[in-house]
């Protein structure tokens, strides 16, 4: 892995700048961005390096680092698997405001935001974000490409599955299981395992 401090983001909107400040404030160079296009609102005065699949991203980048600023799940998971095959250098994105238990294993191009709290043991996989103020207790799991959107509690024990979404402010029992491409809606109470794809929502949980 690189040592280099200074970061190609890939994406560059509202997300974008939330992982950007997160970034600045731990001391790391915002070197520029690729997108589809060139964004229209620069705020942060940016350079724009292209569109990843049109450019020769691995020449552009060299050793430095990068990481995928997109909310999506799946937009995500097919920029790491770019960075994979590329050989590019990926980390985890951690802002200063976050408590992160020293037992916790963290996973590259993991975006961990502004008052985060992960308690010990638990498991966090790649291209996961933990939107700000999320808790996430001790000895949960969560799989690759999950966003835990902000405020939302994961309560001990808690498995989440590749490519779910768990809405603001919403809060998961401890031991429950979420399967693999879920959505859970804003300010739902999950109390019992979710085993069937679909998005739910709701204190009283149920499929819309």
């Amino acid at each position: 892995m690189s040592e280099s401090k200074s970061v190609f983001l890939f994406g560059y909107s509202g997300h974008a700048y939330v992982i950007l400040e997160s970034l600045l404030d731990a001391g790391y160079q915002i070197k520029g961005y690729f997108d589809f296009k060139a964004a229209e609102r620069n705020p942060y005065d940016l350079e724009f390096f292209g569109y990843e699949r049109e450019v020769d991203v691995k020449k552009i980048v060299g050793n430095d680092l990068v990481f995928p600023s997109i909310g999506e799940n799946s937009v995500r998971k097919k920029l790491i698997e770019l960075f994979v095959n590329l050989g590019l250098n990926q980390f985890v994105a951690i802002d200063p405001s976050a408590n992160v238990s020293r037992s916790v294993l963290l996973s590259p191009s993991t975006y961990i935001g502004k008052n985060v709290t992960i308690n010990a043991q638990s498991e966090i996989g790649k291209g996961v974000i933990l939107n700000t103020g999320s808790i996430i207790e001790h000895e949960c799991q969560v799989s690759d490409y999950v966003h835990i959107a902000p405020g939302a509690v994961l309560c001990g024990n808690v498995f989440v599955g590749e490519g779910s979404f768990v809405g603001a402010n919403s809060v998961v029992r401890q031991n429950v299981k979420i399967s693999s491409d879920n959505v859970i809606g804003a300010g739902s109470v999950v109390i019992s395992d979710i085993v069937e794809k679909g998005i739910w929502a709701g204190n009283k949980l149920r499929k819309l």
